[in-house]
C-alpha cells in the first residue's frame, strides 16, 4: 500500500512501521489516514456554514472542531447512497456509548438543525434535548477551590522555584500565578497579556480580545500593582524586551512570550510541589481552579463585610468577561463556609420576615 505522509496525521516514520508490523497492517494503516478537511458527502454543507458564521463576527471555533470529527466519520465509514442525515448521525452515535458522545451528538443535530433552517426559515425550529448535557455533565470534574493559604504556600514555591538556567523564571511563575488569582485571569489571557498592557500608574491592565471578543480593563488590588512593578523591574534587569508589544512574561526563546500550554505546565508543577496535586496524570486540581477561587473567596470577602453578593454580582461577571451573570454562577461553588454565610444571611434577613408574615397571618 503506498503510504503519503501528507494524508498522515504523523512527524515521523514511526507510527508507519509500527503499523506495518501489527497483526493487521491495512487496518493501522487506515487509522493514520488523514482525509481531506470536509471531504465528505455533507462537507461543503458545513464548510459553508461555518464560513458564514466567522463572516457574522463569531470565533466559532468549537463547533467547527465537531463538524470535522463527524466529517471524518464519513469519509473513512461511508453509508448507502441517498442515507437521510438522522441515519448519518446515528451511526456516529453507535460508535462511542459515553454521555459525552451522547452529548456531542445532541450539539450536532442541534448545529444541522440550524444549517438547513438558515436554506428554509419554513422548517420548524428543533427543540434542544437538555437530557444529553445533564448526563454528561455528571461526569464532569468538580472545581477545587483553593484556601487563602494554599495560594499563600503556591506563591511561595513559585517565587523559589528551581530554575538556574532562566533565573526570571521564578518570578514570572510567580507573577502568573499572582494574576490567575486575584484577577480571576484565563491561561490564554495570561499568554497574551503584553508588557503595554499594564499601566502601573493607574494600577489597571487590559486584557484585550478574549473570549467572546470582549476587551476589558481591570483595576487591581494595590498589593498586586506593588508585585507586578517589581516583576517589570526584574523583567528589565533580566534584559526583556521593552517594546510595548513584547510579552509581559517575556523569555528569551521564540517570540519572546509563553504559551498556554506553558503556563499550564508550570503552574500544575507548582500545585503539585505545594502537595494539593498527584505527582502524576491529570488527576487533582487544575490552573483553572484559581479562577472558580477568585469567585468563591470574593463572595466570601462580601459576606464577611455585610455585602449583598447579589447585587455585586454583574460588576463579577464583568470583571470576568462573561457575557452575562448566568456564566458567572458556573463559578460559584457551594463550599460549607459559603453555604454558612448564606444561611447566616437569610437567618438575619429573611427569618424576621417570615415571622412577621406569621404575625399578620394570626
Amino acid at each position: 500500500m503506498p503510504i503519503d505522509s501528507d494524508e498522515c496525521n504523523i512527524k515521523q516514520c514511526m507510527p508507519i512501521w509500527r503499523a506495518l508490523a501489527s497483526r493487521n497492517p491495512e487496518e493501522a494503516l487506515a487509522e493514520l489516514h488523514r482525509p481531506r478537511p470536509f471531504g465528505s458527502v455533507l462537507g461543503e454543507m458545513m464548510a459553508e456554514h461555518v464560513a458564514m458564521m466567522r463572516r457574522r463576527g463569531y470565533k466559532y471555533t468549537s463547533q467547527p472542531q465537531l463538524l470535522l470529527r463527524f466529517d471524518r466519520f464519513l469519509q473513512l465509514h461511508p453509508g448507502p447512497e441517498a442515507e437521510p442525515l438522522s441515519a448519518m448521525i446515528d451511526r456516529w452515535a453507535a460508535t462511542n456509548a459515553t454521555r459525552h458522545h451522547a452529548d456531542e451528538c445532541e450539539q450536532l443535530t442541534r448545529v444541522f438543525a440550524k444549517i438547513l433552517r438558515h436554506g428554509d426559515p419554513s422548517i420548524p425550529m428543533r427543540r434542544p434535548d437538555p437530557r444529553p448535557k445533564k448526563e454528561a455533565s455528571k461526569q464532569w470534574r468538580k472545581p477545587h477551590i483553593y484556601s487563602p493559604a494554599d495560594v499563600r504556600r503556591m506563591l511561595e514555591i513559585a517565587r523559589n522555584y528551581p530554575s538556574p538556567r532562566a533565573p526570571l523564571r521564578p518570578p514570572s511563575m510567580y507573577t502568573m500565578l499572582l494574576l490567575a488569582y486575584c484577577a480571576g485571569l484565563r491561561r490564554g489571557e495570561l499568554a497574551r497579556l503584553d508588557l503595554g498592557d499594564v499601566d502601573l500608574h493607574a494600577g489597571t491592565i487590559i486584557i484585550r480580545q478574549t473570549k467572546f471578543f470582549k476587551t476589558r480593563i481591570l483595576p487591581l488590588p494595590d498589593s498586586v500593582v506593588v508585585e507586578l512593578r517589581a516583576y517589570i523591574d526584574a523583567r528589565r534587569r533580566a534584559g526583556g524586551a521593552q517594546d510595548a508589544r513584547s510579552g509581559l512574561f517575556w523569555h528569551e526563546r521564540g517570540d519572546g512570550h509563553y504559551t498556554p500550554e506553558m503556563i499550564t505546565w508550570l503552574l500544575s508543577d507548582v500545585i503539585r510541589r505545594a502537595g494539593l496535586k498527584p505527582s502524576r496524570g491529570k488527576a487533582g486540581p487544575r490552573v483553572h481552579d484559581l479562577r472558580h477561587s477568585m469567585v468563591v473567596n470574593r463572595i466570601l470577602e462580601w459576606y464577611r463585610t455585610g455585602i449583598n453578593p447579589q447585587d455585586r454580582l454583574p460588576f463579577l461577571a464583568t470583571y470576568l468577561g462573561h457575557r452575562d451573570i448566568n456564566s458567572t454562577l458556573v463559578y460559584i461553588t457551594v463550599t460549607q463556609e459559603l453555604l454558612h454565610y448564606a444561611n447566616e444571611r437569610f437567618r438575619a434577613i429573611g427569618a424576621p420576615c417570615l415571622n412577621l408574615g406569621q404575625e399578620v397571618l394570626s
